[in-house]
């Protein structure tokens, strides 16, 4: 045989730059695969992989670059976008609350 071997070695910062152009804001499977010339199995296979060694009880997230969203008295609010709801949350609100509301929406 001759030729260039074709399998390549991916490095963990590799793999978190494609995953985030993937599934990032804005981002799409397709075409990062194809910027990378990686097939789109594989970049699902890293994000199986990624999310099973996340620690218990945490989820991703992503921040958006939006203006910061204040409540009527002036206090900061989390706004969690799901699926299937859209939830904000009052900077005041204890953790429990906010734990048992996520934790209903799973």
């Amino acid at each position: 045989m001759t030729g260039p071997e074709r399998r390549r070695r991916w490095t963990d910062e590799d793999k978190r730059q494609i995953l985030e152009e993937a599934f990032g804001p804005g981002g799409n499977v397709v075409d990062a695969a194809r910027r990378h010339d990686v097939s789109s199995g594989l970049i699902y296979t890293w994000r199986a992989k990624a999310r099973a060694s996340m620690i218990p009880g945490f989820v991703e997230a992503v921040i958006a670059e939006e203006s910061v969203v204040t409540d009527a008295g002036g206090g900061a609010v989390i706004q969690v976008e799901l699926a299937s709801a859209r939830v904000s949350i009052s900077g005041t609100a204890s953790p429990v609350l906010v734990d048992v509301v996520l934790r209903a929406l799973r």
